[in-house]
Protein backbone atom coordinates (compact mmCIF):
# COMPACT_ATOMS: atom_id res chain seq x y z
CA UNK A 1 0.00 0.00 0.00
CA UNK A 2 1.41 3.42 -0.90
CA UNK A 3 1.93 6.12 1.71
CA UNK A 4 -0.76 8.23 -0.02
CA UNK A 5 -3.30 5.46 0.52
CA UNK A 6 -2.28 5.16 4.19
CA UNK A 7 -2.61 8.92 4.67
CA UNK A 8 -6.02 8.84 2.98
CA UNK A 9 -7.14 6.01 5.29
CA UNK A 10 -6.09 8.09 8.34
CA UNK A 11 -8.21 10.98 7.10
CA UNK A 12 -11.22 8.70 6.68
CA UNK A 13 -10.89 7.17 10.14
CA UNK A 14 -11.34 9.96 12.70
CA UNK A 15 -9.30 9.96 15.90
CA UNK A 16 -10.89 10.61 19.29
CA UNK A 17 -8.95 11.44 22.44
CA UNK A 18 -9.78 9.46 25.57
CA UNK A 19 -8.75 10.06 29.19
CA UNK A 20 -7.88 6.77 30.87
CA UNK A 21 -8.49 5.99 34.52
CA UNK A 22 -8.36 3.00 36.83
CA UNK A 23 -11.09 1.43 38.96
CA UNK A 24 -10.40 -1.79 40.84
CA UNK A 25 -7.35 -2.62 38.73
CA UNK A 26 -9.27 -2.30 35.45
CA UNK A 27 -8.56 0.41 32.87
CA UNK A 28 -11.42 2.61 31.69
CA UNK A 29 -11.57 5.63 29.39
CA UNK A 30 -13.90 8.57 28.80
CA UNK A 31 -13.90 11.06 25.94
CA UNK A 32 -11.58 13.95 26.71
CA UNK A 33 -14.16 16.46 25.44
CA UNK A 34 -16.36 15.64 28.45
CA UNK A 35 -13.59 16.26 30.99
CA UNK A 36 -13.37 19.80 32.35
CA UNK A 37 -10.43 19.11 34.68
CA UNK A 38 -8.94 16.52 37.02
CA UNK A 39 -8.57 17.35 40.72
CA UNK A 40 -6.72 15.76 43.60
CA UNK A 41 -9.10 14.38 46.20
CA UNK A 42 -10.55 17.12 48.37
CA UNK A 43 -12.92 17.09 51.33
CA UNK A 44 -16.46 16.17 50.27
CA UNK A 45 -19.46 17.32 52.31
CA UNK A 46 -22.07 14.54 52.57
CA UNK A 47 -25.64 15.26 51.49
CA UNK A 48 -28.31 13.59 53.66
CA UNK A 49 -30.79 11.53 51.65
CA UNK A 50 -28.64 11.42 48.51
CA UNK A 51 -28.40 8.14 46.56
CA UNK A 52 -25.61 5.84 47.81
CA UNK A 53 -23.35 6.51 44.81
CA UNK A 54 -23.42 10.26 45.53
CA UNK A 55 -20.56 11.00 47.92
CA UNK A 56 -21.65 14.58 48.49
CA UNK A 57 -20.70 18.03 47.28
CA UNK A 58 -17.57 20.13 46.90
CA UNK A 59 -17.02 23.84 46.42
CA UNK A 60 -15.20 24.38 43.14
CA UNK A 61 -14.28 28.06 42.79
CA UNK A 62 -17.59 29.18 44.27
CA UNK A 63 -19.73 26.57 42.49
CA UNK A 64 -21.30 23.64 44.30
CA UNK A 65 -20.55 20.39 42.46
CA UNK A 66 -21.99 16.95 43.16
CA UNK A 67 -19.41 14.15 43.42
CA UNK A 68 -20.33 10.59 42.39
CA UNK A 69 -18.35 7.49 43.39
CA UNK A 70 -17.60 5.66 40.12
CA UNK A 71 -16.93 2.43 42.05
CA UNK A 72 -20.43 2.44 43.56
CA UNK A 73 -22.00 3.46 40.25
CA UNK A 74 -20.28 0.48 38.59
CA UNK A 75 -21.27 -1.94 41.38
CA UNK A 76 -17.76 -2.23 42.84
CA UNK A 77 -16.82 -2.23 46.53
CA UNK A 78 -15.64 1.04 48.05
CA UNK A 79 -11.95 1.80 48.40
CA UNK A 80 -10.13 4.00 50.87
CA UNK A 81 -9.11 7.26 49.22
CA UNK A 82 -5.34 7.68 48.79
CA UNK A 83 -2.84 10.06 47.14
CA UNK A 84 -3.64 8.57 43.71
CA UNK A 85 -7.41 9.14 43.99
CA UNK A 86 -8.74 11.78 41.62
CA UNK A 87 -11.99 13.61 40.99
CA UNK A 88 -12.69 14.04 37.28
CA UNK A 89 -14.84 17.10 36.67
CA UNK A 90 -17.15 16.08 33.85
CA UNK A 91 -19.85 17.63 31.71
CA UNK A 92 -22.68 15.10 31.83
CA UNK A 93 -25.79 16.12 29.93
CA UNK A 94 -25.13 19.78 30.65
CA UNK A 95 -24.41 19.25 34.36
CA UNK A 96 -20.92 19.55 35.84
CA UNK A 97 -20.32 16.65 38.21
CA UNK A 98 -17.29 15.20 39.91
CA UNK A 99 -16.52 11.51 39.43
CA UNK A 100 -14.22 9.90 42.01
CA UNK A 101 -11.83 7.31 40.49
CA UNK A 102 -8.86 5.34 41.84
CA UNK A 103 -6.42 7.19 39.59
CA UNK A 104 -6.19 8.95 36.23
CA UNK A 105 -3.46 7.65 33.94
CA UNK A 106 -3.11 9.24 30.49
CA UNK A 107 -4.73 10.62 27.35
CA UNK A 108 -4.82 8.20 24.42
CA UNK A 109 -5.79 8.64 20.76
CA UNK A 110 -8.12 6.02 19.31
CA UNK A 111 -9.31 5.62 15.75
CA UNK A 112 -12.89 4.46 15.35
CA UNK A 113 -11.67 1.16 13.87
CA UNK A 114 -9.68 0.45 17.05
CA UNK A 115 -12.86 0.38 19.12
CA UNK A 116 -14.49 -3.02 19.38
CA UNK A 117 -18.14 -3.53 20.21
CA UNK A 118 -18.98 -4.64 23.70
CA UNK A 119 -19.65 -8.35 24.12
CA UNK A 120 -23.10 -8.98 25.56
CA UNK A 121 -21.95 -10.66 28.76
CA UNK A 122 -24.02 -8.90 31.32
CA UNK A 123 -27.37 -7.37 31.95
CA UNK A 124 -26.02 -5.55 35.00
CA UNK A 125 -26.76 -1.88 35.54
CA UNK A 126 -23.13 -0.93 34.89
CA UNK A 127 -23.19 -2.43 31.38
CA UNK A 128 -25.32 0.49 30.11
CA UNK A 129 -22.30 2.82 30.56
CA UNK A 130 -20.05 0.79 28.25
CA UNK A 131 -19.52 2.11 24.71
CA UNK A 132 -16.91 -0.39 23.62
CA UNK A 133 -13.53 -1.98 24.27
CA UNK A 134 -10.08 -0.93 23.05
CA UNK A 135 -6.98 -3.12 23.23
CA UNK A 136 -4.01 -0.82 23.75
CA UNK A 137 -0.57 -2.41 24.15
CA UNK A 138 -2.28 -5.69 25.12
CA UNK A 139 -4.28 -3.99 27.89
CA UNK A 140 -8.07 -3.89 27.56
CA UNK A 141 -9.63 -0.48 28.16
CA UNK A 142 -13.37 -0.25 28.76
CA UNK A 143 -14.74 2.84 27.02
CA UNK A 144 -17.44 4.50 29.09
CA UNK A 145 -20.30 6.81 28.13
CA UNK A 146 -20.75 9.28 30.96
CA UNK A 147 -23.94 10.61 29.37
CA UNK A 148 -25.51 7.40 30.70
CA UNK A 149 -23.86 7.73 34.12
CA UNK A 150 -26.80 9.70 35.47
CA UNK A 151 -30.39 8.59 35.05
CA UNK A 152 -33.37 10.95 34.90
CA UNK A 153 -33.86 10.71 38.69
CA UNK A 154 -30.20 11.69 39.32
CA UNK A 155 -30.51 14.62 36.90
CA UNK A 156 -33.66 15.83 38.67
CA UNK A 157 -31.80 15.83 41.99
CA UNK A 158 -28.95 17.88 40.47
CA UNK A 159 -31.41 20.41 39.07
CA UNK A 160 -32.78 21.22 42.54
Amino acid sequence: MSSNQEEHRDVEDPVTQWLTFVLGGEKYAVKVVQVQEVLRYTSIAPVPGAPQEVLGIINLRGNVVTVVDARKKFGMPSKVVNDSSRIMMMDVQGHIIGVLVDTVTEVIDLKDNEIESTPDVSNSASSIFILGIANIDDVLHILVSLDKLLNEEDLALLAK
